[in-house]
């Protein structure tokens, strides 16, 4: 019976050392959950930083992309009436030339035919 109880004592130890062994395995994981929790946590914070920053960002660059859109069509009409201010200016000055023109060869004295 001795080696019986020998025996069951040896198994005894054992079986305490594994369960102490998985306890301590466990805590180690604990230990690595709780620490990649607040990595997550840290994660998300982020993210939720990152989300409103982008938000603001994407308002702002909206409202200079609806200026310069503003911007692009008033220099465009602008461009297109001194255009047709050009033009006009050069068709005046066509229309003068030739009134001047005219108007000195009315007031031309005549030669005389002979």
């Amino acid at each position: 019976m001795t080696q019986q109880a020998a025996a069951l004592q040896t198994y005894n130890n054992e079986l305490v050392k594994c369960i102490e062994d998985l306890s301590s395995k466990r805590d180690e994981l604990n230990h690595q959950i709780k620490q990649e929790q607040e990595e997550k946590d840290r994660l998300q914070h982020d993210i939720r930083v990152l989300s409103e920053k982008l938000s603001r960002v994407e308002e702002s660059l909206a409202q200079r992309l609806a200026a310069r859109t503003t911007f692009d069509r008033t220099i465009a009409e602008t461009e297109a009436a001194y255009t047709k201010i050009l033009e006009s200016s050069q068709s005046l000055l066509s229309v003068l030339k030739r009134e001047a023109g005219n108007l000195s060869k009315a007031t031309e004295p005549r030669r005389k035919e002979q």
